[in-house]
This record gives structure tokens, sequence and C-alpha cells, in this order.
């Protein structure tokens, strides 16, 4: 065993509003649009919806709990969009504030660092009834509804991001349909991006406006991949790839979308006078969620000039190949490339077929710890090789609702029973106490 990271590595865990609360029509919130979408048959396995979930709302006392007991320094969650402002007319619903105050006073009383995202996909549908983010004024609500929360909470939140995800949010929401709102036409997504980031950058600057402490940035989930040999055409095949990171990297850092990604799928961006000064909003720090690598190859028969080749990587139930490594190529290809201040590993974490043991008291989960011990690795040689990795949050906290596979993927380093709601500390939760309590990876 050996000190793997400073100390003053940020350790923390991640969980996100719809897939943890429940508590989705009470207290004055209004519906989602992850209501609208699990609600409508067919769209989510089992017909599950985030009704119920992990109950964090009524259970974040006994959740903050066992964080402290855990001996992370913080914790990274969303916040519900509908339940701080469940009406079009724009009135705060003092109710949705209050939660959010006692969950964030809770883990205060334990020292615990609350790091908030503003939207992690779960928008008023009374803003979808308008267009939702093909409509240029969300990204004007979304910087209103970002001041609230800065109001609201600044005094105590010293870390921010503004949306998690958003190449996943455009390419799974409106490219192939499969998330809310279930919109299935690739030509959408530009648009979509373009008004997200907007968005971004109009809250960016309430924020930098209004002279809030701490730091704000934004969550991102690119795909950098790696080639499968080295031959030119494998080369070339793996930089037009990556084309689809910069095309959600570029525009944060004043390079503007990518040309050569533009001409070949003929998209015309809908950017008007100063959207991207506002977009390219100087960032304290840049998050990156990573779950798995694609390896690609040059393929004459796909329009997209690649595809993704075989691999001999064990497999998450998720179906993902289990690929340590990739995490750190992703961090030197941004460290690379773009002027980040700070990065944080903002999710990272697997999805196994875990079963309560016999004493219906643990949760032997031999698979994620390997999993996580690997990806522990790659973030201790990243930080000894010069990259300004700060933190680590772990994916998740709790078992939850997996957007359209409902409830049948855990990926919680907790057992959440979900007939009553009652918490079991798996084997990966002790294994993550022992690295963050020594810095260590072992």
């Amino acid at each position: 065993m050996h000190k793997s990271f400073p100390d003053d590595f940020l350790w923390g865990v991640a969980t996100a509003s719809y897939q943890v609360e429940g508590a989705t029509d009470v207290d004055g919130r209004s519906p989602s649009i992850w209501d609208t979408f699990s609600s409508t048959p067919g769209k989510v396995k089992f017909g599950h919806t985030g009704e119920r979930s992990a109950q964090q709302y009524y259970k974040y006392k006994e959740d903050v709990r066992l964080m402290a007991e855990l001996g992370v320094g913080s914790y990274r969650f969303s916040l519900s969009w509908p339940r701080i402002i469940p009406a079009k007319d724009g009135r705060v619903n003092q109710k949705g504030l209050d939660y959010y105050n006692r969950l964030i006073d809770e883990l205060l009383s334990y020292g615990i660092k609350p790091n908030i995202t503003l939207f992690h996909w779960d928008l008023p549908q009374y803003l979808e009834d308008d267009g939702g983010w093909l409509n240029r004024d969300t990204a004007y609500r979304f910087a209103d509804y970002a001041k609230v929360c800065f109001d609201a909470f600044g005094d105590r939140v010293d870390m921010w991001a503004t949306l998690n995800e958003p190449s996943v949010f455009t390419a799974l929401g409106y490219g192939m349909g499969v998330h809310a709102p279930g919109k299935a036409d690739w030509s959408l997504v530009p648009k979509v991006q373009h008004n997200l980031y907007l968005g971004h950058g109009l809250a960016v600057k309430a924020f930098r406006d209004g002279g809030y402490k701490g730091k704000i940035g934004i969550v991102q989930a690119i795909m950098t991949g790696r080639a499968a040999t080295n031959r030119e055409e494998d080369l070339e095949a793996l930089d037009v790839y990556r084309d689809g990171a910069r095309m959600y990297m570029d525009p944060l850092f004043g390079r503007g979308y990518p040309e050569r990604l533009l001409k070949r799928h003929n998209i015309t961006m809908d950017i008007e006078n100063d959207d991207l000064e506002i977009i390219s909003a100087s960032l304290d720090y840049l998050g990156l969620n990573y779950y798995f690598e694609h390896v690609i190859k040059a393929s004459a028969d796909d329009p997209r000039g690649f595809t993704e080749a075989k691999t001999h990587y064990r497999r998450t139930a998720m179906g993902w190949p289990v690929v340590p490594q990739g995490l750190k190529r992703l961090l030197h290809w941004v460290n690379d490339n773009y002027s980040v201040k700070e990065i944080y590993i903002t999710e990272n974490g697997a999805a196994y077929n875990d079963v309560l043991a016999e004493d219906m008291e643990s949760v032997h989960d031999e698979e994620r710890i390997e999993y996580l011990k690997g990806h522990f690795k790659a973030c201790a040689e990243s930080v000894r090789e010069g990259i300004p990795l700060k933190g680590y949050f772990l994916w998740s906290f709790i078992d939850n609702f997996e957007w359209a596979f409902g409830y049948t993927k855990r990926f919680g380093i907790v057992y959440c029973d979900y007939l009553d709601g009652r918490r079991v500390p798996k084997d990966s939760y002790y294994y993550y106490r022992e690295v963050i309590s020594g810095n260590e990876v072992f």
C-alpha cells in the first residue's frame, strides 16, 4: 500500500434528483419531462417511474449519515427544477427550497460539501409544452432558475455545475428518442445543444455577475476512444470520431463548433450575435463522467467513416466494457487539448446484478470493487503525471431509477430495497471507505 492521492483530494458520491428523490407530486412539485416519459407505456422497463425511487426526499438524513460514515468530503446531487419553479409564471415554490435547505444544512452539519448540478435532465413539463430545449427562450428561463438557486443556496454551496452530460441528453432524448422527451430526430440535436449551451453561458454570467462564492463548471460525458490498430486509416477514423467530443468541448473554450463535423453532416447552427461569447464564459472546473471507452476502426461501409471494433473486455450489467485505462486516456486528451484549471471525475461506477446475502444485511459485490480499484489506479497515475485532477465522485451513492432501465440496474454502493426503502451498504461501500480514509488504492 502507498499513499496515492494528495491530502486535499476531494472524495465524493453522486446522484440525481429524479433518480433518487421520489415524492414527485408532493409539496408543490409539478411534473417534469421524465414524469411524462416514464408514465408513457413502453418507454421505461416494466413501466417503472420515479414516483417512489430511493425516497431520498424522506430519507435524506439517513443517507447523509451513511455518507458521513463513508467519509466523503462532498455530495454531488442535482436540483429538481419543477420542485423549485413549478409553474410557467415563474413563481418560486418555498417548500421546494425548504427541502434543499434541509439537505444542504444536514450535509454541512457533518462537514460534507454540497456540490449542486442545476440541470440533470428533468426539465419542467410546462416548458416542454412550449417547445422545451428546442425553444431558445428556455435558455433564458434556465438562467432565471439558476439565479433563484444561487440566491437561495449560494451562501452555503461553493461548487456548482450548470448541465449534466449535454451530449447524452441530446443524443438519447432527441436523436434516438430512448430518453425524455422521446424525440427521435437527429436533425433536432444541434439546435437543442446550442440552446443548452446558451443557457449554460447565461447561468455562468449570472453567477459571475452576482459575485457568488465558489466554483462553477459543467459536467461532460465525452467519448474520445482509442484506435483499434496503429494503421493510418484507423488513426484517421479515431480523429473523426473525436469530432463528437469536440462538438461539445470546443464551444466552451472559444473555438466555436467544429467545422469538419458540421460539413460532414450538413449541419447549420442557429447562432445569434453574442451567443458564442456567452457560451465560452470562463469555467472554474470541468467535470468528466466516465464509464467506458470505445475502440474505433475505419469503415468504408459506415457513413460516419468509422465503426466500433470488437474487444476482449469484461462487461458490466449494462453491457459496457470495463476499461480503466480509458479514463486515463480521456484525462490526458482533455488536458492536452483544452486549458482546464481543474478536473473532477464527477461520475464513475458500474452496475452489477447485486443481491442481498443470506443474512439480508450485506451485499457481496466483488466485481464492483475490482471495477473501482482499476479506475482509482488510473486516477492516481493521472495525478502523478501532472493532470489537474482534484477529486472523484462515485456513481452512485445508492441504487436508483436508471432512466429507461427503470429499477433493473443497480449502480449504488448502498443497496436500496425498493419495497420498503431500507438501505444496506454493500462491500464496495466499505472498500471505498478504506480508500478515502488512507487516500490510497489497494
